[in-house]
């Protein structure tokens, strides 16, 4: 499995977050980025949060007034199918090294982009790890830096391997 990084997004906390060209990244994130509810957010088990271009493009076509970094991820990706994204597999992304810790589940934050929102991410099969379910995935996923490392825009992202 092989992708892009299409967009890299930072904040000074909350969303959206807005595209830089490059960043580093380290076990708490992305240099320069912050979140305002670090209780919640953020740290060694979340420091990055993943998100397909796919899902984004399939909410504007719905209707939804999003844009990429709209929902608060770190990494926009292009190429990677989230039906696949799964806890545990390690994806090199530029010179970092990332593991999938867990799905996002949406919080009311994003009801600034319609209400029903939420509902079209995350459902009861998700939150159960049904992995068949229609919007696995599309919440985006949380990982944590493995190896520090810069990223830049276009830079690839790929499956390194499966933890067992």
């Amino acid at each position: 499995m092989t992708g892009a990084i299409v967009q890299i997004n930072i904040s000074p906390g909350g969303i959206p977050k807005r595209p830089i060209p490059e960043g580093f990244l380290t076990p708490l994130g992305i240099q320069g980025d912050a979140c305002n509810h670090p209780a919640i957010h953020g740290g060694p088990e979340k420091a990055i949060l993943l998100l397909a271009a796919e899902t984004v493009e399939e909410l504007i076509a719905r209707g939804y007034p999003l844009f990429f970094g709209a929902l608060g991820e770190n990494l926009t990706t292009r190429g990677l199918d989230r039906r696949q994204w799964r806890v545990g597999q390690q994806f090199r992304a530029g010179g970092a090294s990332l593991e999938l810790t867990r799905i996002r589940v949406p919080c009311a934050t994003l009801d600034v982009y319609g209400p029903s929102l939420k509902e079209e991410l995350y459902d009861l099969r998700v939150k159960e790890g049904d992995v068949a379910s229609p919007r696995w995935g599309m919440s985006g996923f949380y990982a944590r830096v493995l190896r520090p490392g810069p990223i830049r825009r276009d830079d690839i992202i790929s499956l390194e391997s499966v933890l067992a």
